[in-house]
């Protein structure tokens, strides 16, 4: 019988939960952070769950593990571990995980203002604005991004027909703008979207198997984005985020703009050098730009960075005790 302790600091990022693991996580090799996350998957999945499934979590937890980096030309290694899984890369994520870092002295940037994550989807570079001993915003430039498939039509159980696009910013996205048989946010409940994304996501992945051309360890649709007119005079867009089974993202999700700004700029509805202001489901926004072109193996791509600030709400000391039945967590059915 063994007791394992993970020594936590805790924070929100526009009001999605980001659980950071400062102390007491696994060892692993010095290899990258994307054969890290194979063989956190493989071998220790049971520390996401103990940490991210209720009675210790729920079911938006997410979170990440800070790890020493492989890579010469960054500060620290982010493994992002949430309900769904062990994402290949986290908006919300890293934008909670650096305010943290920053803030507790878990990272000494070479450079005052910016540092650089190494995640399982590749380098990502951060630009903070420091307060006197707080982080005031946090923006990441993220992976390259893309839009993968477009007006692909599904025949969606129980809704109907609906057209949808895959885009990827970090992770594959189903994204649906309003359509005939999809009005829009207004008068859609949690529950609503919840039960209407899984039917979403289903036929989508029957529909396509995104591969990530450079690595295909990235592949698959994990997260529906329901898109509409904003509520904000400020903001742009606004956007429900599914993932995991039962989860709608509280901020606007960051791969989840990533994927937006890629969509909107292959449609030619946003300029490189463009600023777009996603709103959260909660009202919440991030500040997002499509900053240069790039290519993504054959695919067109482009380079997009998102900002947004997150809140250090306490410190936690978790205990994940083999005596315990439910040391490994639960969700219900």
């Amino acid at each position: 019988m063994a007791r394992n302790t993970f020594f936590i600091v805790d924070s929100h990022a526009c009001a999605n939960p980001v659980r950071v693991v400062a102390g007491g996580a696994p060892m692993l090799p010095n290899v990258s952070m994307a054969e890290k996350r194979i063989i956190f998957q493989e071998k220790f999945d049971w520390v996401r769950r103990g940490l991210m499934f209720e009675p210790r979590g729920h079911d938006a937890m997410s979170g990440s593990i800070l790890y020493p980096s492989s890579r010469d030309d960054c500060d620290v290694g982010v493994l992002f571990i949430e309900v769904s899984g062990c994402l290949p890369m986290c908006g919300a994520g890293t934008i909670g995980t650096v305010t943290v870092a920053i803030e507790e002295g878990l990272v000494v940037p070479k450079e005052e203002g910016r540092i650089a994550l190494e995640t399982p989807a590749g380098r990502v570079d951060i630009e903070y604005v420091r307060n006197g001993a707080y982080v005031d915003e946090v923006r990441f430039f993220n992976v390259a991004s893309y839009l993968h498939a477009k007006d692909i039509v599904l025949d969606v159980p129980q809704i109907g027909k609906l057209k949808i696009d895959v885009s990827y910013g970090g992770n594959y996205y189903a994204i649906v703008e309003p359509q005939e048989n999809y009005q829009g946010l207004d008068g859609l409940k949690t529950d609503d979207l919840v039960r209407m994304s899984n039917l979403v996501r289903d036929a989508a992945r029957k529909a396509i198997t995104p591969v990530h051309p450079e690595d295909d360890r990235i592949n698959g649709i994990h997260h529906v984005m329901w898109c509409d007119k904003p509520k904000s005079a400020a903001a742009s867009a606004r956007n429900a985020v599914f993932y995991g089974d039962k989860a709608i993202d509280r901020s606007p999700c960051g791969t989840g703009s990533s994927a937006r700004v890629a969509q909107l700029v292959a449609r030619g509805q946003l300029a490189i050098g463009e600023t777009f202001v996603h709103e959260s489901f909660t009202g919440t926004t991030f500040n997002c730009r499509a900053e240069q072109r790039t290519s993504v193996g054959s695919f067109d791509g482009v380079r997009p960075s998102v900002a947004g600030w997150a809140r250090v709400y306490g410190y936690n000391t978790i205990f994940i005790d083999d005596r315990d039945p439910l040391a490994h967590g639960f969700q219900l059915p």
